[in-house]
């Protein structure tokens, strides 16, 4: 795949920033609220709201005088902003998972991270910490990236073969779920799709003597008798397609997956993991985001399953190199399957946000780091659906109205695609958008006009943004010093159109302690309507989910 000489990648598209502010202060240890707070309503909190907006991050970077590498590293804390006619009470807790209470009880690091590796104990010989060198570490059930439910039940996930269980009121943590007791998968990602009749669909993947593959899982609805137990069930998950890497000894990362009515697309994408490489780590001491690399030489293949029979389509779809970490929303129209997420042309971006980094000081050196990392932006791919021996070579097949996206097929078997931009250039002012949202209940796989994000013009996100993908025309909300969650749409009782309801993100600041608030915006008209505030400092976290009370 070559890349010619007048490419603009997309971070050369964003403008240069300078004179950022540091952003320290949020990337340190949060301090639970287990017991729920009141907050300070300012403006007006639509009564209509019924439920809780539940978060997950990293929240805790140090035991003892042990310090985390990496920002993914940290201790997973969720947090809940209960919201009932017109209130809202605010509470915390870390996760107790096995590596926050061995790390509690050692008062050091004993479980190793993503980007930490856990040292041998101080206390063995010599001879014992050589050998430690050669076990293979523990996998860690830090649960830190999102909210995910399964027949009912909320767990909490992160991107190994562990989640926890947890209770979305008091937020206590229940036990420890293990992908691998169910299903033939070593890991599943923490961006779960869910289908109308309440099956949920997943991505994990096994290692045998067969080779690597990237495995479809579905886990069937809860059955009725279900809900009267207290307890985890994955009973009748299954995979129900396994697709082989095109390496196997470089299979690909992944963090989501494509889902639409009739059709999972799996992105098999240049960020790479070197298995040798993860063998030897410990051995070398190195941690494990020092095992992906970004191989831009192979491109992008796009793999067509059918969600119904579980079968991969003959057809191989490509694209030049570029990486993904969040779909926005997929669907089918007239024979062609449309799918839009967040893309960026440097996959390097992963490894880079290590705690020394998000906390450079402001100025040059934090102008330096953030103008080096990726941008990204918004693209719309199509598949042409209707691929077979008869369709002509070289012409683009995409025939659907107003699309700039192109398909070709330059032989049997093989379609080349190229994207369309999801956006005009105002989007570049604001640094490109990533952790995209939709009306996902209404509107998940099929049709839609709108999605809410983050605009990304420093390190972590500094605006919210609203795209009309239509006509490609934004709406914000800006202003400095103030940082983002991603945005979680909540639809009003009543709604007749996508976007009647209202858009809640948890707005945190480096430049004031404890001055966090609950911001709901009307999703239409993209304006404040009101705010709750509380006197807690929550560190920049990742996702989140609003659970809605009956």
């Amino acid at each position: 795949f070559s890349t010619s000489l007048d490419y603009i990648s997309s971070r050369q598209r964003c403008p240069q920033a300078s004179g950022l502010e540091c952003l320290a202060p949020l990337v340190c240890s949060g301090e639970e609220t287990p017991d729920p707070i009141p907050t300070t309503i300012k403006g007006t909190i639509p009564a209509w709201i019924n439920g809780s907006f539940l978060r997950n991050g990293p929240g805790k970077f140090e035991f003892g005088t042990d310090r985390y590498t990496h920002w993914f590293d940290g201790m997973a804390m969720m947090h809940r902003f209960h919201i009932c006619e017109g209130n809202v009470t605010y509470s915390s807790r870390f996760l107790r998972s096995d590596s926050f209470i061995q790390n509690s009880e050692k008062n050091r690091i004993v479980v190793s991270e993503f980007g930490t590796l856990a040292m041998p104990d101080p206390c063995k010989n010599i001879f014992a910490r050589f050998l430690s060198r050669f076990q293979t570490p523990k996998t860690t059930d830090n649960a830190n990236v999102n909210f995910v439910k399964y027949k009912g039940d909320y767990y909490v996930s992160t991107e190994t073969n562990y989640m926890r269980r947890v209770d979305p009121q008091s937020l206590e943590t229940k036990e420890k779920v293990d992908w691998s007791q169910y299903i033939a998968v070593n890991s599943a990602t923490a961006h779960p799709h869910y289908d109308r009749e309440g099956a949920v669909y997943n991505m994990g993947n096994s290692h045998s003597r067969r080779g690597f593959f990237y495995n479809i899982i579905r886990v069937p609805p809860p059955e009725e008798k279900a809900a009267m137990q207290d307890s985890a069930d994955l009973t009748g998950a299954k995979v129900i397609c396994s697709i082989p890497a095109a390496d196997p000894r470089k299979p690909s990362y992944f963090h989501s997956f494509v889902m639409s009515e009739n059709y999972i697309v799996f992105v098999e994408q240049p960020i790479k993991i070197d298995l040798l490489k993860f063998m030897l780590y410990k051995i070398q001491g190195k941690s494990f985001h020092k095992v992906m690399t970004w191989e831009p030489q192979h491109g992008i293949i796009f793999h067509l399953v059918n969600r119904h029979t579980g079968m991969v389509t003959y057809i191989t779809y490509i694209y030049s190199p570029m990486f993904t970490l969040h779909q926005i929303n997929a669907f089918e129209d007239g024979g062609f399957l449309i799918m839009d997420m967040c893309c960026g042309d440097d996959g390097e971006l992963i490894g880079e946000f290590t705690l020394e980094n998000l906390r450079r000081n402001a100025g040059e050196e934090m102008d330096e780091f953030y103008n080096s990392l990726c941008r990204n932006l918004p693209r719309r791919y199509v598949l042409p659906l209707t691929v077979d021996e008869r369709t002509p070579l070289d012409q683009n097949l995409i025939t659907l109205h107003n699309c700039k996206a192109t398909a070709r097929k330059t032989k049997h078997g093989e379609v080349y695609v190229t994207h369309e931009e999801l956006h005009n250039d105002e989007l570049l002012q604001f640094g490109g958008l990533e952790f995209p949202q939709i009306n996902y209940h209404q509107y998940n796989g099929r049709p839609y006009r709108y999605f809410y994000s983050c605009g990304f013009g420093h390190v972590f996100g500094d605006s919210l943004l609203k795209m009309d993908v239509h006509t490609k025309e934004l709406k914000a909300w800006r202003y400095p010093g103030l940082y983002p969650s991603e945005p979680v749409f909540v639809a009003s009782p009543k709604a007749t159109e996508e976007d009647d309801g209202v858009v809640l993100s948890v707005i945190i600041t480096p430049r004031e302690e404890k001055s966090t608030f609950l911001l709901v915006l009307d999703a239409k008209t993209f304006s404040e309507l009101g705010r709750a505030e509380v006197p807690v400092n929550i560190p920049y976290g990742t996702h989140g989910v609003f659970n809605e009370m009956g």
